[in-house]
């Protein structure tokens, strides 16, 4: 490591929980325009790298108070409403997973302050409410001390049921690792939270949204083949089969890859 590069890093990481990301290039949060076409995203001028070419469309944007936030390693689209990623995507190779295969956990959770207060989730949220939390954008998958600090951001999280969160989800996600380090280009990974029609369960003063289902979307764009994992959040789910992104795009309504067809 560069010494400028730990340097930097032992600062952020010694006041992490008070760390404001702000200050990385485009790393400021914009709000979403309302004028923005048929719920289609905009944003994310300074982190496209990471999406497949195009962004996704999501229903009643709006409704969801949309932020867009860059970080070094991944990206997401926030929801203000239930202080949760309405999702978090990657652009994954085999080098970058070489690169994260030594790379310390450092286990320091903050509130992201560059989220307005009454939209982010905080550590008291959490404190006591049986749930994890649970990452969306994996720190196994963090090429670096920096984008490994940045991984444990709660806008990265949600409440997530321990058993899934430890067991279940983390062997999905070393399955998404194996596959990209066998992959020929690079890989696209979505992932993010479900919430009942019925209405979500809440957590905390903050009263942070817990999911009823989470996904994982693994797109190969040089194969073009796209399928997605679907998991309950409970401690009793067990890993079924991927599902299609079709079925994806129909139990969740978001279009991650709009205007492209993959193959299943």
């Amino acid at each position: 490591m560069k010494p400028v590069t730990f340097l930097l890093t032992a600062v952020c990481a010694l006041a992490l929980t008070g760390c404001n990301m702000g200050t990385l290039p485009g790393a400021t949060p914009t709000h979403v325009p309302a004028a923005a076409a048929a719920d289609l995203v905009s944003g994310f001028n300074n982190c496209r790298q990471f999406f497949p070419g195009v962004l996704p469309r999501v229903p009643e944007l709006q409704k969801r108070q949309p932020r867009d936030l860059c970080y070094e390693a991944f990206a997401i689209l926030h929801s203000g409403r239930s202080k949760t990623p309405v999702f978090v995507v990657e652009r994954l190779t085999a080098a970058q997973l070489a690169d994260a295969s030594d790379e310390e956990r450092t286990n320091r959770f903050f509130a992201d302050t560059r989220l307005p207060s009454a939209e982010r989730a905080t550590l008291d949220d959490y404190k006591g409410s049986g749930f994890d939390r649970g990452h969306m954008a994996p720190a196994a998958d963090m090429p670096n001390p920096t984008a490994m600090a940045q991984s444990f951001s709660l806008a990265n999280m949600v409440p997530q049921a321990p058993e899934n969160n430890r067991k279940l989800w983390a062997g999905l996600e070393n399955d998404t690792r194996r596959y990209v380090r066998r992959a020929k280009g690079a890989v696209y990974v979505f992932t993010g939270p479900v919430y009942g029609a019925s209405g979500a369960q809440v957590i905390g003063a903050g009263r942070v949204w817990v999911p009823s289902h989470l996904f994982k979307l693994v797109y190969d764009q040089q194969a073009n083949r796209a399928w997605a994992h679907w998991s309950e959040n409970s401690n009793e789910a067990r890993a079924g089969k991927p599902i299609t992104y079709a079925e994806l795009v129909r139990r969740t309504g978001i279009e991650f890859l709009p205007g492209i067809s993959p193959n299943d």
